[in-house]
């Protein structure tokens, strides 16, 4: 039996991976599997209580200017409706695909004091998640 851990930010070692794996100056493609919490899960009180999806819609509004920034573009966002292929019990709710420039775009992003001050609805909002950073083929 496969047991699925859930996952909602990215570690050091995957973040070092990255860094260290995907070609620079090259455009990169985010796969986003999203799987909400039924109510957000704040760490404090300074954000009124909602469902994990509201928290993320919270979310999407507020980095949408910080991907511009970024060069960044939200290419995709659908409703998920089910799995064909996945271990028992992975389900998602919202798939999206986000493009950047180059990782380094995306880098920058997560790691500016703006996205740190948003990132919480994100956290609060989801009980599990995929990130999956790709290149066009060719």
């Amino acid at each position: 039996m496969t047991v699925i851990t859930p996952a909602i930010e990215p570690t050091r070692d995957s973040l070092q991976r990255f860094v260290e794996s995907f070609p620079a100056d090259t455009p990169v493609v985010m796969l986003n599997l999203l799987r909400f919490r039924e109510q957000a899960e704040y760490a404090d009180a300074r954000d009124p209580a909602c469902s994990g999806q509201k928290a993320y819609a919270r979310y999407a509004k507020l980095i949408e200017p910080l991907l511009a920034a970024a060069g960044g573009k939200l290419l995709w966002a659908g409703n998920a409706q089910g799995s064909l292929i996945a271990p028992a019990g992975e389900e998602w709710d919202e798939v999206l695909l986000v493009q950047y420039p180059a990782k380094e775009a995306f880098l920058g992003m997560i790691m500016s004091p703006a996205y740190k001050a948003i990132v919480h609805h994100r956290t609060a909002a989801l009980a599990d998640s995929r990130l999956v950073p790709g290149i066009q083929a060719t």
